[in-house]
Order: C-alpha cells, then sequence, then structure tokens
C-alpha cells in the first residue's frame, strides 16, 4: 500500500501538537476516570442487549481509554487503512509522484491531515474504530469526556455512562453482525477498484489536500454513475449506525442515566456533526453534504420499531441485501415493504 502519499508519523506528530493535553487532573482522578470508563462500557454491553435484542459477546473487542495523542495515532492507523486503496490507485498514473516529489508532497499532505487529526483529537469523546484488527476496539478518549462534563456541568457518573452507551452500541453493531465490518470496507474499496487512473487529476496531492480541507472530495476525481451509487449505499449505511446508536441512547438513558435529559440538552447545543473516524470519513469522501441523512437514521429506526417493532426491525443486521437504501433511510415504509 502506497500510504506515503501521506506521512502518517508527521500527521501525529502535528496533531498531537495541535490537539494538546487537555484538562490537567491528578493521577489519582485519572485513574478514576478510567477504572469508570471501563467499567461503565462493560455494563453497557448488556444494556445494549436488552434493549435490541443484538448479542455480542462481552469484550470481543477491547475497551481502551485514551489520551489525545492516543486517539490520534489510532485514526492516522484507520485512516490509512481505509483510503489506502484508493491512494494506490492515485499512484498508478503515469506521472503520479515519485523520489523527491513523492517525499515533498507526502508530507505538506501529513501537516494538514496532522492539522485536521489535531482539531478532532481535541474534541471526540469515543469511537468503535471497526477496521483494527482482529475485531475492532473501543476507544474513549479520557481527557476529553472529562472536559466536557465539566464545560456542560453535567453530573460526571451520568455522563461517562450516557457516551459509554453511544460507543457501546457501535460495538455491538459491528460485533453482533460480523459481516458489517467487512462490507463496509469492501464497498469502500470498490470505490477505489471502479477508478480509472488515466481519468484522474494530474494533481493527485493537491485534490487529496483540498478533500481532508473539506474544500472538495475525493469523489471530485471519479464520480461515475457507479461511484455514485456506491456511495449511496454507504450513506445508508452510516445514516443507519449513527441513528440507532442515538436510538438505543435515548431509549436506555431514562432507565439508568437519571439526569439524561438534561445532558441530552446540553450536549445537542455543543454538537457539530462530529463523528470521530465517521467524520474524517465524511469529509474525505464528501458525505458533509449528506448530514441530512445522519439526522434521518434516528428517524428511519425509530419509524421501522414503531411501526413493527425492535425484533422485526433487526431483520435489518441479517444480511447486507437488507440493509437500508439511501431513499429508504427516508420512507422506512418502503423498507418494510421490501424486507418484511
Amino acid at each position: 500500500m502506497n500510504t506515503r502519499m501521506v506521512d502518517w508519523d508527521l500527521a501525529v506528530s502535528i496533531g498531537s501538537r495541535v490537539a494538546g493535553e487537555g484538562p490537567q487532573v491528578t493521577r489519582e482522578v485519572a485513574d478514576q476516570v478510567v477504572s469508570e470508563l471501563r467499567d461503565d462500557a462493560n455494563r453497557s454491553t448488556g444494556l445494549v442487549r436488552e434493549f435490541t435484542g443484538l448479542v455480542a459477546a462481552e469484550r470481543t473487542a477491547p475497551v481502551l481509554a485514551v489520551d489525545r495523542p492516543g486517539w490520534i495515532r489510532a485514526n492516522a492507523d484507520g485512516f490509512a487503512t481505509v483510503i489506502g486503496p484508493l491512494v494506490d490507485k492515485i499512484a498508478e498514473k503515469k506521472g503520479a509522484p515519485t523520489g523527491v516529489s513523492l517525499a515533498i508532497g507526502s508530507r505538506v499532505t501529513g501537516a494538514e491531515v496532522g492539522l485536521l487529526l489535531g482539531f478532532l483529537g481535541s474534541k471526540v469523546l469515543g469511537q468503535f474504530d471497526p477496521f483494527h484488527e482482529p475485531a475492532g476496539r473501543l476507544l474513549l478518549v479520557a481527557p476529553n469526556i472529562v472536559h466536557v462534563e465539566r464545560e456542560l456541568g453535567c453530573d460526571p457518573t451520568d455522563f461517562r455512562l450516557w457516551v459509554c452507551l453511544h460507543e457501546e452500541t457501535h460495538r455491538v453493531q459491528f460485533t453482533a453482525v460480523p459481516w458489517m465490518r467487512d462490507h463496509l470496507f469492501s464497498e469502500m474499496s470498490a470505490i477505489a477498484e471502479t477508478v480509472e487512473p488515466g481519468k484522474i487529476f494530474d494533481d493527485a496531492f493537491g485534490r487529496v489536500s483540498e478533500a481532508v480541507r473539506g474544500e472538495g472530495s475525493l469523489l471530485d476525481l471519479i464520480g461515475s454513475p457507479e461511484q455514485k451509487e456506491i456511495m449511496d449505499r454507504v450513506t445508508g449505511v452510516m445514516s443507519l449506525l449513527e441513528g440507532h446508536a442515538d436510538v438505543v441512547m435515548d431509549g436506555v438513558g431514562p432507565s439508568v442515566i437519571p439526569s439524561v435529559a438534561e445532558i441530552r440538552r446540553k450536549f445537542d447545543r455543543r454538537r457539530k456533526g462530529v463523528g470521530t473516524l465517521d467524520r474524517l470519513l465524511r469529509r474525505l469522501l464528501g458525505l458533509d453534504a449528506k448530514m441530512a441523512q445522519y439526522r434521518n437514521g434516528a428517524r428511519f429506526v425509530r419509524g421501522v420499531v414503531d411501526k413493527v417493532g425492535m425484533h422485526e426491525f433487526n431483520a435489518v443486521w441479517e444480511s447486507p441485501a437488507n440493509l437500508p437504501t439511501k431513499a429508504e433511510i427516508a420512507d422506512p415504509s418502503a423498507w418494510v415493504g421490501r424486507v418484511l
């Protein structure tokens, strides 16, 4: 994989400096926060199972409480894995940069990726990284959780469990539905397979950099009807995953988190669409313009569950053929009519 089109080590170094260390706490407090987050994540497995009916073996994917540099390193690795096939395809183009040109370009792009990772690394609370071998991993960014709970004035015990419920739902989605990880990655790889190197812009570094900065997307390099069809399917899947997590969090929360309504109200005012690796994917792949699809994800899940119940809704996890299309996300009745 020609991941050297991006200098990932430089990206991590710059990102870590940009993110900073976060709030200052004593070693005793830090240890207590880490212990509580791990316990909350493990507790959430059963809560999610009871609410959704999805059975994921406990501790199949590790729970890691990390600092900001740890999150940045993990996401640089994940980012490289996801975009690797497309970068390789870009590199196949005749006249693609090599030697000194490659080294300079990779550092420029690495610096820009680092700035993005640094910005997100100071804000992200947690994520499930499905692409880490062998079964993914759950990352909880302890300093950011402490920072936000203080900033919002939330009860720390309630807020930490609330965050863990959302992220644990993603862990359950990928571990209880073992084909989901390979399916999502295969969709991303399928885009690269349809790329014709001769039609890619000459300024590969410039286009990748623009995509990272949000000034364009890698779809500007491809964008054929076939590729857009793939992206519509990816949008449907990611809308489902995010919407399902929100529904679970709101459904479970009132029974175990006394101040959940206050937390949701305060957090929604703060929320700006940060979705960790999902945010990186959306920016790079031009999905920022599709935020309505993510908001519609929760409406889709609620619409189906209200109509047929959670047990019947879970047919969505049986096979890739049962996943909602982009159009069905906005029309739950159409999905019910096709699948059930």
